[in-house]
């Protein structure tokens, strides 16, 4: 299963932040259960401090290729940098590529 599709199936059943500065006060509060980060994002600026965060606070953290896909997997019209999973829904990200 790769990402988009666990994205998808947690946007479901659980809980999803999205927007740079939602998912940076989710990481910062410890709410955030898994962060992922589109990786064409430009200036690199806006999410480059994701990784480090997630780092300090012990949180899976995962770049994928392409923000309007990530846009697309929770559910949106338009394209988002990042999201922050806050409840899993019980979908088990171990799965995640």
């Amino acid at each position: 299963m790769d990402t988009y599709e666990i994205i998808e199936k947690i946007k479901k059943q659980g809980k999803i932040e999205k927007g740079t500065n939602e998912v940076t006060k989710a990481i910062e509060r410890g709410t955030a259960k898994l962060v992922v980060y589109a990786g064409d994002v430009e200036p690199k600026e806006i999410v480059q401090h994701l990784p480090i965060l997630c780092k300090e606070k012990k949180i899976p953290c995962k770049e994928v290729d392409n923000k309007q896909k990530l846009g697309m997997a929770v559910g949106l019209p338009v394209s988002t940098s990042s999201i922050a999973v806050i409840d899993l829904g019980g979908v088990d990200i171990s799965q995640l590529k």
